[in-house]
């Protein structure tokens, strides 16, 4: 039977018009490593009923007082409960998942993601500022404007703190023409322009897999290893 840790709501938080990330105080610590993720039980007695019980990322580094996870909200039922919880409101959360994870030996890496896929990337880039991990990192984010790009104001003030992380936004459509943002997708011109060492990094692929696998495809025709590519889809979300 899978382990699961009451948590209760602590704090909403807003990160763009239609992503929102939930915290949670659990009853004991949730220890979970840097880019793993939890199940969010609504249907704690049904635990195979997937409208209610999702996969989230936790969106926060490891040994907090506090778990977070974060979500684009959309009318699922599983959001639609999400848009419901009130502070004080308990859920029950499962054991941390995934083995897409940062390593403290990792002296290179990169992120290529887009959206909401961005949750995992935060947890590892929010450890690494945090513990001061000798970790050179370089975020590609794509987003469909830059009003969608969530935790761009935390990414933005570490990047000015932390001299190892360079962040790297990209848009499908610029609203204005001195934006800092790029636009269009991650593609070859834009991992070459901003990574001239692609193939020394770990790289880390996390969303929904048409885009994992795409970002596969580009940095296998990149000659990335195997070995150096690791992926996380984001199925059912």
């Amino acid at each position: 039977m899978e382990e699961t840790i009451c948590a209760k709501l602590t704090e909403r938080i807003p990160r763009t018009p239609t992503v929102e990330s939930f915290r949670f105080l659990p009853v004991e610590q949730v220890n979970f490593l840097p880019g793993q993720f939890t199940r969010l039980f609504f249907d704690a007695d049904d635990k195979n009923n997937s409208n209610l019980n999702k996969c989230l990322s936790f969106s926060c580094a490891p040994g907090r007082d506090y778990v977070e996870v974060t979500k684009r909200l959309g009318e699922s039922e599983f959001s639609q409960r999400l848009k419901r919880l009130q502070k004080g409101d308990e859920v029950v959360l499962g054991r941390p998942l995934g083995n897409c994870i940062f390593k403290d030996s990792y002296k290179k890496i990169v992120f290529l993601t887009g959206g909401i896929g961005i949750t995992p990337a935060i947890s590892i880039i929010e450890h690494i500022v945090t513990k001061k991990v000798d970790t050179d990192v370089v975020l590609l984010y794509a987003n469909r404007n830059e009003e969608e790009i969530a935790f761009k104001a935390e990414l933005d003030a570490w990047q000015k703190n932390f001299k190892k992380l360079k962040i790297c936004y990209t848009v499908s459509c610029k609203s204005s023409p001195d934006s800092v943002c790029r636009e269009g997708n991650i593609d070859v011109v834009f991992c070459r322009g901003n990574l001239a060492d692609l193939c020394e990094r770990k790289v880390f692929i996390y969303g929904p897999p048409a885009m994992v696998t795409a970002m596969q495809g580009l940095v296998f025709q990149l000659d990335c290893k195997k070995e150096n590519v690791l992926i996380e889809n984001f199925t059912g979300y």
